[in-house]
């Protein structure tokens, strides 16, 4: 009888300690994750002009190399449940970050097709683990959506504000290659860490059916017949568009609104860098209440506040680009929350996510150039201004049926 008593204590301690050593595991993987979602996207339209001049890239070429990792996201982001459900989540995150990894590496040949193809490997990296990561989330931190999602999207600002701001001080201390190799260090470390999590789910076999697979087709055909679903990728889509086309063209307009071109690059930096606690406390905040409206209209008020500060009152350009980091700093997070606080299970999240970030990104990705043939065929940042402050008018429409209480698929 004592020997059994032992026996049974022994694993019942064994257990939960290799539960903590799992969830470490995936948690530094979910950070490093992170850390890859934004630098290579962001480093770039700082140093544009510098790589126009060394590359002899046309306009037209620098407009469609500001696009390009937009629309990878949305053109790559289907891919990544099917590829989920047929290898794995972690090895498909795995894929992910080398893609990532080799993308850094090719963009910095001296050459125009480098440039090009390393921004289309990472952007497809980037596609992949965008889409997963609420999935990650919702199956391996279901207690804690609110807080593992403002982490994520803390660290995805923190970097993306970071790449940006060392963009300009690296390209003319060391050259525009070195500053865009920095990246391959996180990206590689971020492949290590999810090639091992891999090989531990490989070891573990789960069965087919778990969740840990995210997404069966059956639940992917509810997804797409759900308005509550649509409007969660309206709002990403819009969310999205309006935060890439203020990364791309932030410098440009203030340059030509008579900042010097390093304060220009420093306003996208900081603006970058004021939505980093808004993106922790936004989602803890979303996660603790039963309807995210009044957040939706908090967020969309300040963006419009700012847009609008711009157009009309640029000479205080430093608080309006303060007020568009608080909107978008806090925007997309809460967009990204509501991926997971309106799916009743990783299966759903993954193939909302799927869904929303496909829209939305194709949507985001028509930004940047539509914004800069605007200005190109009126000679003015007004009218492209003028209509993202148009577009908060339907970002607040389907940002109010997202915002509200219930979950996809529900009647």
């Amino acid at each position: 009888m004592p020997s059994t008593t032992r026996t049974r204590r022994t694993r019942t301690t064994a257990a939960p300690r290799s539960g903590r050593r799992a969830d470490a595991l995936t948690l530094v993987g979910l950070v490093l994750l992170a850390l890859n979602l934004r630098a290579a996207i962001t480093g770039i339209p700082p140093v544009l002009a510098t790589l126009q001049s060394a590359l002899h890239l046309t306009g037209a070429q620098a407009g469609v190399l500001t696009t390009l990792p937009v629309l990878c996201l949305g053109v790559f982001a289907p891919v990544a449940p099917v590829l989920a459900r047929r290898i794995g989540t972690e090895a498909v995150l795995a894929v992910a970050l080398a893609l990532i990894l080799a993308g850094v590496l090719v963009r910095t040949l001296p050459t125009p097709a480098g440039l090009f193809a390393g921004t289309l490997l990472a952007g497809a990296g980037i596609a992949l683990g965008n889409v997963l990561m609420p999935a990650v989330i919702k199956r391996d931190f279901p207690d804690r959506i609110g807080l593992m999602t403002g982490l994520a999207m803390t660290l995805m600002a923190a970097t993306g504000a970071l790449a940006a701001g060392l963009a300009v001080p690296l390209t003319t201390a060391t050259g525009w290659r070195t500053a865009l190799t920095v990246w391959a260090a996180p990206a590689l470390a971020a492949a290590t860490t999810w090639t091992l999590l891999a090989a531990r789910r490989t070891h573990s076999r789960p069965p087919a059916t778990t969740p840990l697979t995210p997404v069966p087709a059956g639940p992917r055909t509810s997804v797409l017949r759900s308005p509550l679903a649509w409007a969660v990728s309206a709002l990403l889509g819009i969310v999205s568009l309006c935060f890439y086309v203020l990364v791309a063209w932030t410098p440009q307009i203030m340059s030509d609104e008579g900042y010097p071109t390093a304060e220009a690059g420093a306003m996208t930096s900081v603006m970058l860098t004021i939505g980093i606690p808004f993106g922790l406390a936004v989602p803890v905040t979303a996660a603790r209440l039963a309807d995210q409206r009044p957040l939706v209209v908090m967020v969309i008020a300040l963006k419009a506040a700012g847009l609008t500060g711009i157009l009309l009152a640029p000479e205080h350009a430093w608080a309006w680009t303060g007020l568009l980091g608080i909107g978008i700093g806090a925007g997309f997070p809460l967009a990204m929350t509501l991926l997971s606080l309106r799916s009743p299970d990783p299966v759903t999240a993954a193939g909302l996510s799927a869904m929303a970030q496909t829209g939305g990104y194709l949507l985001a990705g028509c930004g940047p150039l539509a914004i800069g043939l605007l200005h190109t065929l009126t000679g003015s940042w007004d009218t492209p201004l003028l209509l993202l402050i148009a577009c908060t008018v339907p970002e607040l429409l389907v940002g109010l049926v997202a915002g509200r209480p219930g979950f996809v698929g529900a009647r």
